[in-house]
């Protein structure tokens, strides 16, 4: 059975600390504390004493006094690791945490977690060509000495890197490694941490690399174990809960979060408030329980950057073509159908293919599968098509050979039907008007991945307003667009009206176009 020593690395809060670490080894777990040099030598008192009586705690002697950013921080965590690798031999995993994480799980659920999965949980992505770093300094990090903090000492941190810049004084890391990056909050089987530090004691040269870099416990960890363990046996993320704003903010965690931090697939939570009494009471008397269950949803990451990301997402800055030198020509049409429902407007493009000598393809930037014809590498991928889409319809349209294309989006994706419109190109916008009922947010709730089938009904019921006051948001900004060739349709409306709008929406003679509004099922689910 997996017996797990937790190591805490600390720096206010000693009661706290304390009552924590006696809660987790409660259960017959270890904990293992460095308490930060920067705090008072009284704190660091009142833990010794408190550590010397249990067992079960161990408070490491050596105390570093640890900067955000710096080696302090990796060396603190390898002390602490082999001062309680040394001292509690019966520990089958080491689990990094804070004094602001709790768990969220009881032991009993941790403990046959890690029984059934023979790994080890750390994050490890590619430095060079993944996308973990999202500002700042990135290859700098790395190929340049960093002695000096950039939060203390800013001025001394951007001249040091400057003057090395200038002198080309650049370097590389350790030729057989490849260096990973991912969070620091990671979970290792005992003989991954054997290895770990038997590694740091034969190659020195890795530690004198890794002591000059910037944020090295985002790749110390990360790069070893990646080195060390076969990939099969590595699993590529943390156990601990935490979410990060687009400011790269953690989110905190409050009283009324308890129902919700229980429903992710996590084993601990990052950060619980210090104020939050009753949650930490709740969390605490929940590692202890036995038989308890636990209905994962999962849906707190992708809930949190949904409702976050709303103020900053296509209503503050809007992704601009990345080709502003290339136009699709004056003399080209592009009918965009907008719709959030999305067979809605593909069963109209499919009509306007049947009817019309006018090729209309489906959600060509949403849908890899979306009726084109082959293009080439530029149409391979969603991400290609997005970062070059007036190539993309350049090519289309030769391909077709037509000087008319009809595509659908949806009405999140604004931005485009913006930038086309500001092209040489004459745009035109038809937007189907659908009643969104509670059944359709539901499922596009679970489309988008906010909720799932596990996602408790009271969740959703809260949950439904906000997505529907949002569609109903994108629709406000689509007729504020001002769009000089904008029609819509709408279930409901006579069919002389529809026929209308689309007649002037695609150029087509009355009959062919009330042909089109009388589409068999056109707004049905």
């Amino acid at each position: 059975m997996a017996r797990i020593c937790f190591i805490l690395l600390c720096h206010k809060d000693p009661d706290g600390v304390i009552a924590q670490a006696r809660r987790l080894t409660a259960t017959g777990d270890f904990v293992a504390i460095h308490y930060d040099g920067s705090s008072p030598a009284t704190d660091y008192a009142r833990l010794h004493a408190a550590a010397a009586a249990e067992d079960r705690i161990l408070l490491v002697a050596r105390r570093y006094k640890c900067g955000w950013g710096e080696w302090s921080l990796v060396a603190a965590t390898l002390d602490s690791v082999r001062a309680a690798a040394a001292r509690f031999a019966q520990a089958t995993h080491f689990y990094m945490l804070s004094g602001d994480c709790m768990p969220i799980k009881s032991a009993e659920y941790v403990r046959a977690y890690l029984d059934r999965e023979d790994a080890d949980f750390i994050e490890a992505y590619d430095f060079h060509h993944g996308n973990w770093i999202k500002t700042g300094l990135k290859e700098e990090r790395l190929i340049y000495r960093h002695w000096f903090n950039e939060r203390t000492h800013k001025t001394l941190f951007y001249r040091s890197l400057a003057l090395q810049q200038k002198l080309g004084l650049r370097r590389q890391p350790p030729a057989d490694l490849q260096v990973m990056i991912g969070s620091q909050w990671w979970c290792l089987r005992r003989p991954t941490v054997e290895r770990v530090l038997q590694f740091c004691d034969e190659r020195r040269d890795v530690l004198r690399f890794f002591r000059t870099t910037w944020i090295p416990d985002e790749t110390f960890f990360q790069t070893i174990v990646a080195h060390l363990v076969p990939r099969a046996e590595l699993r590529n993320r943390t156990l601990t809960f935490l979410i990060f704003s687009d400011y790269g903010m953690p989110a905190t965690f409050y009283n009324d979060h308890y129902d919700f931090l229980l429903r992710q697939d996590y084993l601990f939570a990052r950060k619980i408030s210090a104020e939050a009494l009753d949650l930490r009471r709740r969390l605490g008397q929940l590692w202890q329980e036995d038989g308890a269950q636990f209905a994962i949803s999962n849906e707190g990451p992708r809930l949190f950057r949904y409702l976050t990301g709303q103020g900053r997402v296509g209503r503050r800055f809007a992704p601009r073509f990345w080709e502003t030198e290339g136009s699709l020509g004056r003399d080209r049409v592009v009918h965009l159908i907008v719709a959030k429902k999305w067979h809605v407007a593909k069963r109209l493009a499919a009509r306007i293919n049947a009817h019309s000598d006018i090729p209309a393809y489906g959600y060509v930037f949403n849908e890899l599968q979306a009726g084109l014809p082959d293009l080439g590498g530029m149409a391979s991928t969603l991400p290609k098509r997005e970062r070059h889409r007036r190539a993309l319809l350049r090519l289309l349209f030769d391909d077709t050979q037509s000087h008319r294309i009809a595509l659908c989006i949806d009405p999140s994706a604004l931005s485009l039907a913006t930038d086309f419109a500001e092209d040489r190109a004459e745009t035109r916008i038809l937007f189907i008007d659908s009643d969104l009922d509670d059944d359709y947010i539901r499922g596009h709730m679970q489309r988008i991945g906010l909720t799932n089938s596990a996602s408790p009904d009271e969740v959703v019921q809260r949950l439904i307003p906000v997505v529907r006051g949002d569609l109903r948001h994108e629709v406000e900004r689509l007729r504020d667009m001002g769009f000089g060739h904008f029609n819509s349709i709408a279930e409901g409306r006579p069919v002389a009206e529809n026929a209308a709008a689309l007649a002037r929406f695609l150029d087509l003679p009355a009959p062919i176009a009330e042909d089109l509004a009388l589409t068999p099922d056109l707004f049905t689910d």
